[in-house]
């Protein structure tokens, strides 16, 4: 009511005010300025309108102005302000921030409040105070958000704890709503163990920590992680201060890796390593151990700075060898599997945490070399003798070959020299092959040995591994447990008899097998090999024999104690030209020896010659003459 007396007076006042205001102005148009003159009304209140009402002095209407002001609400846009729900439609909530104008609210900004009511009262951004259409704009979602980020700004300085809910998953990890505002959650801060399945989170009400804002795009990186991890620090520092070297603890398998297990030890991890699971051998920690396994350990060492525990498992059980079974002894034998196989030998476990070595030299009683990593296998057992046993070191030989009786000790009963008999191909070297007759007895046949007849570049190309051989004993070593065999002696020596066969100047018919920079290896009659040097392999025509080619060749060499046949081709075609220059010198001479006969029969029977006899004597001598010519070695006539 005061309000609109204040309101009409004004609007009085203003009526006057206007209409004195165009008196004057009229009167000053009518009117030239003249001086002031003196007139009846000059003592007239001009301070009293027309309804014979006092008006307001200055001081007055400048108090009452202020009061009007204040009135009225000033806004400026982007400042938060409250105000009260004066109206509920079906789309929007109608506010009243004491403004010339109310304003309207989407009511989806007030699903989180179902139970608005008229009268409440709620905090909105002024977004603008006078849009194009002369509305008042407003915003809850604005001021929440403004809101949110102010304390999620202040939480991060302090480091305070808050509380906040999952409300969906996305790439990454989970969007939580705090203080009414969207932050992110990764995936690497949901907790301190590895989280595939994000939506088991969703809907959920969790506590947070601030651990990142960005002010330019007022974003918030939050972490359910770090509180875990402070309260496992927190138990950690617990833990470690009241640690001792020999402490025995409780604990969780929490992860298993090839080479331990990591255990819970209630908010501190420990690491178990594979040598302290167990007295024996194990390859992995899962053959002991499983995953949320609860076992007692017993600490090893730990680091205060590095925050490192060693802990161990077969510490707490007495070793193997400080309670060592009674049969384990010198001279008996015990069953072990095999754990570890190197080059010098295998050692086989005879129980967890006790083994034994059995060395090469202790798996058979044969001289001839064995490879331990093809005589073992890794978890075969075997029986062994025990050889040697010393408790203080923890050692133990073992030997396979001493479970039976030493074969070599009656080796001339049963393989006496000269003696025949059919054994096994071990091993193939370069220079022999090895022979095993029976177990642990065995020998070599030199690769000279192998045959009579052909030489062998390699003596893999006359037998196999695994293949049986027919050889004889030549020779024993008892000492060094060597047998001297051999194969070819099993047949007489064919050189012996071969030797008229293939005698120099003998001509065979042979094909080249192989060629090289040399020569050629030609194969002969009988299953001999001869070697033809290069410049003996060149036919008449210039040409040379190649490899598989068949052709004639003449023994110009034959070693019987070295086992080698030269021969040629060349020399064949060579000596038939010479035998043909031969055999034309022969006749020549021949034909000489002839005419000088006939020639002492005419002289033998003309005492006297005539001219007639003259002329043929003249014509024989010619003749003769040339053909001494042509035969200079012809003899002469006597």
């Amino acid at each position: 009511m005061f309000d609109n007396i204040i309101q009409k007076q004004l609007n009085a006042d203003a009526q006057e005010s206007a209409g004195a205001g165009q008196a004057e102005a009229t009167t000053a148009i009518t009117t030239a300025p003249v001086e002031a003159v003196a007139t009846a009304h000059d003592d007239f209140d001009w301070s009293i309108d027309r309804r014979n009402v006092i008006s307001y002095t200055a001081e007055e209407k400048e108090k009452y102005h202020k009061v009007y002001d204040n009135t009225f609400v000033q806004l400026n846009d982007g400042e938060l302000i409250k105000g009260t729900v004066v109206g509920l439609t079906k789309t929007d909530v109608v506010l009243n921030i004491g403004f010339k104008s109310d304003g309207l609210i989407s009511l989806n900004e007030f699903r989180d409040l179902p139970g608005l009511a008229v009268g409440d009262e709620v905090e909105v951004m002024v977004v603008e105070k006078e849009d194009r259409e002369g509305h008042l704009n407003l915003s809850r979602r604005q001021a929440r958000i403004t809101r949110a980020w102010e304390k999620i700004v202040e939480v991060h300085k302090t480091g305070e704890v808050i509380t906040g809910t999952v409300t969906s998953k996305t790439k990454g990890g989970l969007i939580v709503d705090v203080f009414g505002m969207e932050t992110f959650l990764p995936g690497s801060q949901i907790d301190v163990k590895p989280v595939t399945d994000y939506d088991q989170f969703v809907g959920k009400t969790m506590e947070f920590k601030v651990v990142k804002i960005n002010e330019t795009i007022k974003n918030a990186v939050v972490s359910h992680k770090a509180l875990i991890e402070s309260d496992i620090e927190a138990q950690r520092a617990e833990i470690m201060s009241k640690l001792e070297k020999g402490q025995v603890l409780e604990g969780t398998v929490k992860n298993i890796t090839d080479f331990g297990a990591f255990m819970d030890l209630g908010g501190l991890d420990g690491l178990l390593y594979i040598t302290d699971i167990s007295w024996g051998r194990i390859s992995h920690p899962s053959e002991v151990l499983k995953l949320d396994q609860k076992i007692n350990v017993v600490v090893l060492d730990f680091d205060d700075e590095k925050k490192r525990i060693s802990l161990g498992l077969k510490q707490l059980t007495p070793h193997p060898w400080d309670v060592l079974a009674e049969n384990i002894a010198e001279g008996n034998i015990v069953k072990g599997r095999v754990v570890n196989i190197e080059d010098y030998g295998a050692f086989l476990e005879i129980q967890p945490g006790v083994e034994g070595l059995v060395h090469v030299s202790e798996i058979t009683w044969a001289n001839t070399p064995v490879n331990a990593k093809e005589f073992f296998k890794l978890g075969d057992e075997h029986e062994a003798k025990v050889v040697t046993l010393d408790k203080a070191n923890r050692k133990m030989s073992l030997s396979i070959k001493q479970l039976s009786p030493d074969p070599w000790s009656d080796i001339e009963t049963k393989f006496a020299e000269g003696s025949k008999h059919t054994g096994l191909v071990k091993n193939i070297t370069n220079y022999g092959v090895f022979v095993e007759l029976a177990p642990g007895i065995g020998g070599m046949i030199h690769i000279s040995d192998l045959s009579w007849l052909k030489r062998f570049n390699h003596p893999g190309e006359y037998t196999k591994v695994g293949s049986n051989i027919d050889v004889i004993i030549l020779g024993i070593d008892k000492n060094n447990r060597k047998l001297q065999l051999g194969h070819k002696q099993l047949e007489e020596d064919p050189w012996n008899t071969l030797q008229d066969t293939f005698a120099i100047g003998t001509v065979h018919e042979g094909v080249v097998t192989r060629r090289d920079d040399k020569g050629a290896t030609v194969q002969l009659p009988y299953g001999l090999e001869g070697f033809a040097p290069n410049r003996h392999l060149s036919k008449e025509d210039g040409k040379s024999i190649g490899a598989d080619e068949t052709a004639r060749f003449m023994v110009i060499e034959f070693d019987r104690n070295e086992k080698r046949i030269v021969v040629s081709h060349t020399r064949i075609w060579e000596q038939g030209q010479v035998d043909a220059s031969e055999a034309a010198k022969k006749e020549a001479r021949a034909e000489s020896g002839s005419t000088r006969k006939a020639v002492k029969n005419v002289q033998s029977k003309v005492e006297k010659a005539t001219l007639g006899d003259l002329g043929v004597l003249a014509d024989l001598k010619k003749k003769m003459d040339g053909d001494e010519k042509t035969t200079p070695e012809s003899p002469q006539p006597e």
